[in-house]
Parts: C-alpha cells; sequence; structure tokens
C-alpha cells in the first residue's frame, strides 16, 4: 500500500504588490504549487511540502526581506511549520 501524500499550504492576505511577488517567488521554488485567488486571501498549496526562500522573494522584491515579515500576511497554514528561520519557511507534514 502507498503512502497518499497530503497537501500542506499558506493562506495569505492579499494586500498588495509584494504578496504578489512573493506569491510568484513561491510558485517559482515549488512548481507543483497550487495557486487560488479568493477575495482578499490567496491559497497556495502543494503536495507534502512547501518552502519560501529569503533569497528568492528578496530577488523578485527587488529589497532585502526578513522571513518574519511574511507573520504579517499569513492567515493560517495546513501542515506544520518545520522550519522557520532567517533563510527559509518550511511548512510539511510530520510523518
Amino acid at each position: 500500500m502507498t503512502a497518499t501524500v497530503r497537501d500542506v499550504g499558506v493562506h495569505v492576505q492579499e494586500s498588495g504588490d509584494d504578496i504578489r511577488q512573493i506569491v510568484a517567488a513561491i510558485e517559482q521554488d515549488n512548481p507543483q504549487a497550487r495557486v487560488s485567488y479568493l477575495p482578499g486571501i490567496v491559497t497556495i498549496t502543494a503536495p507534502g511540502e512547501l518552502v519560501i526562500n529569503r533569497e528568492s522573494v528578496e530577488t523578485r522584491l527587488g529589497r532585502e526581506w526578513e522571513t518574519y515579515e511574511f507573520q504579517l500576511a499569513i492567515v493560517s497554514y495546513i501542515g506544520h511549520i518545520r522550519d522557520w528561520d532567517d533563510d527559509r519557511i518550511v511548512v510539511s507534514w510530520d510523518h
């Protein structure tokens, strides 16, 4: 029997160009990610793991970005925050 890979993800408040750039960076680094735009909320899901890389976000924004800034946008998440440091945020399921 094969294990089912469960989706993980984040829901972020859609609040302007910075969020659009952050979402684009997440999509770039997670080719299997699916993005849904709802009124005021962007949902980003991926099978098994979702990684948000500081360097990719900085490239998209054209400025320095600290991962703690993501706290201002995140509404909720699906899965566990496995890693949150200065360089990346990883959402996954602990099996």
